[in-house]
C-alpha cells in the first residue's frame, strides 16, 4: 500500500473527526489558494464554479472497473449536490492505463466530444457500455450511438487531428508529478492543502469528508 492510499485512508476513515486533528495526520501539502490556479484545466472537461471552497481532480480511465463504479454510485450525486451548488470545482484528468488497450481511444473520443459540449452523454456512453466495447474495441461505434451524425463528424475530426492526445498527455504529465499510480486517484484542494486519495469511494464517505473540508476554519 503505497502513501498516498495511506494518506487517503486515513482522511476517509476519520472523516467524522474534526479537520484540526485530520490535517496534521496527513501532512497536507501545500496547494494552490484558488481553483483557477490549478494547472492546465481543460474548461471543456471542469464543472462548477471556479470560486468553490473546494476542487477536486479525478483522474480516471474508462477502460477501468473501479472509475465506472465511482462513476455510477458517486459522480451524479457529487454533481446535483456539491458541484451545481457552487461548493466543489470538479475537474476530470484523462489518466488513460497503459494496460488498457482501448482507454486511450476512449479519452480521446470524450475529450473531442467534450469540445462540442457532449462531455458528459459521452462520459456516460463510455461506462455504461465498458464491458461491450472493451471487448470489441468499438469505442467509436459506442460515442456514435449516443451522438448525431454531425456530432460525430465533428469528434472524428478532432480525434483524428491528434489534438486531443496531446491534452490527454498533459493530464498524463500532471498526473505522474502527483505520483498516481491507480485509477481512479483523486486530488482534493481546500483551503491552502492537497488531499490525495487513490481508489473508488462510496458517496456517504465522500460526502462526510467534503463536508468537513466545508466546514475547517
Amino acid at each position: 500500500m503505497n502513501r498516498w492510499r495511506i494518506a487517503g485512508s486515513l482522511v476517509l476513515s476519520l472523516a467524522g473527526l474534526c479537520m484540526m486533528r485530520i490535517a496534521p495526520v496527513l501532512g497536507a501539502k501545500s496547494a494552490p489558494q484558488a481553483a483557477s490556479s490549478i494547472a492546465d484545466v481543460d474548461a471543456h472537461i471542469a464543472f462548477g464554479s471556479k470560486n468553490a471552497p473546494i476542487a477536486m481532480e479525478v483522474f480516471s480511465d474508462f477502460q477501468c472497473p473501479a472509475c465506472k463504479t465511482l462513476y455510477i454510485t458517486t459522480d451524479r450525486q457529487l454533481m446535483d449536490n456539491y458541484v451545481t451548488t457552487g461548493k466543489v470545482y470538479l475537474i476530470h484528468r484523462d489518466f488513460p492505463l497503459p494496460m488498457h488497450a482501448y482507454s486511450r481511444v476512449a479519452a480521446q473520443y470524450s475529450r473531442a466530444a467534450a469540445h462540442i459540449g457532449k462531455f458528459e452523454l459521452v462520459e456516460q456512453a463510455l461506462f455504461q457500455n465498458q464491458e461491450r466495447w472493451e471487448q470489441t474495441g468499438d469505442v467509436d461505434g459506442t460515442v456514435a450511438a449516443v451522438l448525431s451524425s454531425t456530432e460525430m463528424t465533428k469528434v472524428r475530426a478532432l480525434v483524428k487531428s491528434a489534438a486531443m492526445d496531446a491534452l490527454i498527455q498533459k493530464d498524463v504529465a500532471l498526473g505522474n508529478s502527483y505520483k498516481v499510480n491507480q485509477t481512479p486517484t483523486t486530488i482534493f484542494h481546500a483551503k491552502g492543502q492537497t488531499f490525495p486519495y487513490a481508489g473508488g469511494m462510496s458517496y456517504d464517505i465522500l460526502r462526510n469528508f467534503l463536508d468537513q473540508l466545508i466546514a475547517q476554519r
